[in-house]
């Protein structure tokens, strides 16, 4: 108990002062030097997981509709998108700590920054719009408000500053150029087109059809279909590997990963990660690959090495995005 805590228990006027401060302090945050942060959309809070031990450890309220969340291009700072409640949060990476919050952010499901730095897009999937904001230092100001229907979903980024969204209930895939925040090209797509992933060579976009089972392989310049992948039904959203050639794939329906081989454009393996697998997170050195899964509430471990599911750990309603500060290279 804090000093002065001890004093009001101890001073009789302050017994009432005593019990309030027992009641509302703030427990401290996980001191080791990882934190996993899993955002829980449906409880509208973020579950912050000792990755040595594999228990949650604090349960924090962020926002009202917490699904998606990305570090600053410097690296300092965590950006966690709450939709329902239009605004960010920023929170230290290495704690988890709120830092701040950025409000009048409309709608912001799934964000992205670009390869650059300069631009931040927030992806409205309720108000039918793609914002893109000038970024520097925290400091997000709007520049275009770009109506898309039908409901934004996922985003990759260009070196050219061309930003890639998938229009989840049109069917489309879009490429607006940043630096006019014109539309490109756009392009039909399977089913309810989720995640979007451009190859490390830049020539080809992978694209989920979480209402199906493939991915579609379309050209990054033209728009112009190349190749379908059967991979799982509701095939949703991509995570790299970290050896410049494979990535991941959640097939959240059917509850499996699968690994596809971007040199080949060909699906090499699928393994097992029941419970709708979502968002993904793979440790720096390879060994795990965390995965949320949305319809348990659980966060699944699979060791790399087996395939298999190591530890469940239980988090709150319908876990999404994930996040720790030592992952994986991303291409």
């Amino acid at each position: 108990m804090h000093s002065l805590s001890r004093l009001l228990c101890h001073h009789p006027l302050g017994l009432v002062s005593c019990i309030a401060a027992l009641l509302f302090a703030t427990p401290p945050l996980l001191a080791a030097s990882e934190v996993v942060v899993v955002l829980n959309s449906r409880e509208d809070s973020m579950s912050l997981i000792d990755p040595l031990t594999y228990q949650e450890v604090r349960r924090v309220p962020v926002g009202k509709g917490p699904h998606h969340l990305l570090p600053t291009p410097d690296n300092k700072h965590l950006i966690i998108a709450n939709a329902s409640s239009n605004d960010l949060v920023i929170v230290d990476p290495e704690t988890a700590e709120i830092r701040q919050r950025v409000p009048r952010i409309a709608d912001p499901y799934h964000l992205g920054f670009s390869r650059d730095g300069r631009w931040f897009v927030a992806n409205g999937n309720r108000l039918n719009r793609v914002d893109i904001y000038r970024y520097h230092d925290l400091q997000f100001n709007l520049v275009k408000k770009l109506l898309l229907p039908s409901t934004p979903s996922h985003m990759s980024f260009a070196a050219n500053n061309t930003v890639y969204v998938t229009l989840q209930d049109s069917n489309q895939l879009v490429a607006i150029a940043l630096e006019t925040q014109q539309v490109r090209w756009k392009v039909t797509t399977g089913p309810a087109p989720a995640g979007v992933w451009l190859t490390p060579d830049g020539k080809n976009l992978l694209v989920a059809a979480t209402a199906a089972d493939f991915v579609e392989v379309f050209s990054a310049a033209s728009g112009e279909k190349i190749k379908q992948l059967t991979t799982g039904k509701g095939a949703h959203n991509f995570l790299a590997i970290g050896d410049g050639r494979h990535i991941l794939l959640s097939n959240r329906v059917e509850g499996t990963i699968s690994v596809i081989d971007q040199q080949s454009l060909s699906v090499i393996e699928t393994f097992s990660v029941p419970g709708g697998p979502d968002d993904m997170e793979l440790t720096a050195d390879g060994t795990e690959l965390w995965v949320t899964s949305r319809w348990r509430n659980r966060v699944a471990v699979v060791d790399m090495a087996t395939r298999r599911i190591k530890k469940s750990i239980k988090v709150g309603r319908s876990p999404h995005g994930i996040y720790r500060r030592t992952h994986a290279p991303r291409t």
